[in-house]
């Protein structure tokens, strides 16, 4: 069997998960990836030791690749994505976010518009085991009208030169972070937001670090409410010093007929043992209760509950074959434009419009 030739730009703690997952595909070998940090760097060798070390970008589009993944600092994404837009053969999946700056999504989309290679945007959530049995059943609560996530997590954890610590480089928490969540809201709810309310802050988290870039100023914690164009309304909570709890994420939708309910723990020890569930609550039937458990090789080749390895899977599928992309660039704009809109409520107390077609927010 011939493999698909894959490069890695961007070793970090994200790309090595991609690392180590690859590892477990049959179709797929890593060849070649590229980091400018010494330590990184080593510690990607160590998952892949057959990989050449590029030194540059050039280097690594040179060693014959079927697809690039991109996993590098989030402020980086948009300039290496139009650098690589001249590479027209070459499948490319990209770490969330897609972009950080506003000017970038207009420049993104024209870019890539009518592009034949794959573009796919890493919003692994859609893919964890828990999260696909959960959109499975979704028809099962009738019109769908409510819908609540919430994310009650650990603080961030420290990245190469501190760059998570700061909005101008991560591009603000509900970009950074969120921008998974906002991408489920469309997806489960299958409509486009029009309408972002948000209220947050800095309570607890970093407050008493000190970096040669500043003193962090990224949120840690918030409220989000958005209203979509089929009538439906969503909300986010987000609380970013709460790891006792013991899942991390649970979302509940209601429809006419029931709601609908998943918890999915994350990769703190006091969460990981905890198998995430699926609960089904008919408003004129008896409850119907799931546990979703994942294979033990997976679960330990990252920190997303098999997210990562499941979408790897579609994504080879998508390179090898020409199956449709998953997660298209429009739907990682929209999910980068809900956390631009949240952002901006909560710097401005005020309701923020998103206008999906055209891809631009602006104050309500």
């Amino acid at each position: 069997m011939t493999k698909l030739r894959y490069g890695l730009l961007g070793a970090g703690m994200m790309g090595q998960e991609h690392m180590s997952n690859l590892r477990l595909l049959d179709e797929v070998e890593l060849v070649a990836f590229l980091d400018t940090d010494e330590g990184m760097a080593n510690r990607a060798q160590v998952i892949e030791p057959l990989a050449v070390r590029a030194h540059n970008l050039d280097d690594l589009l040179a060693q014959n690749l079927d697809a690039l993944i991109v996993a590098t600092p989030n402020f980086q994404h948009a300039d290496q994505l139009l650098a690589l837009s001249e590479q027209p053969n070459l499948a490319i999946l990209c770490e969330k976010p897609i972009c950080t700056q506003i000017g970038d999504v207009k420049r993104l989309a024209e870019t890539f518009e009518g592009r034949a290679a794959p573009l796919w945007v890493g919003m692994e959530y859609r893919f964890m085991p828990a999260m696909q049995a959960f959109l499975g059943k979704c028809a099962g609560v009738g019109a769908k009208h409510l819908l609540s996530i919430r994310e009650h997590r650990y603080p961030f954890l420290k990245k190469v030169n501190d760059w998570n610590r700061f909005n101008r480089f991560s591009g603000g928490t509900f970009i950074e972070k969120c921008c998974h969540f906002f991408d489920l809201m469309r997806l489960i709810l299958d409509q486009d937001p029009v309408r972002v309310f948000a209220t947050g802050g800095q309570a607890c988290n970093h407050l008493d670090e000190h970096y040669s870039q500043g003193t962090p100023d990224i949120l840690d914690h918030g409220l989000v409410i958005v209203e979509f164009d089929g009538g439906a309304r969503a909300t986010l909570d987000l609380c970013m010093f709460a790891e006792g709890a013991k899942f991390e994420q649970d979302i509940s939708l209601t429809g006419d007929e029931a709601r609908l309910d998943v918890h999915i723990p994350g990769p703190h020890p006091r969460q990981s043992e905890s198998p995430a569930q699926i609960n089904l609550y008919p408003r004129r039937s008896t409850a119907v209760h799931e546990i979703i458990e994942l294979p033990s090789e997976i679960k330990a080749a990252g920190a997303h509950q098999g997210a990562t390895y499941y979408a790897h899977q579609a994504f080879a599928r998508t390179v090898k074959s020409g199956a449709p992309v998953e997660v298209t660039l429009r739907d990682g704009l929209l999910a980068v434009l809900m956390g631009m809109a949240a952002q901006a409520s909560i710097q401005k107390g005020q309701a923020i419009s998103i206008d999906a077609v055209n891809l631009e927010v602006h104050d309500s």
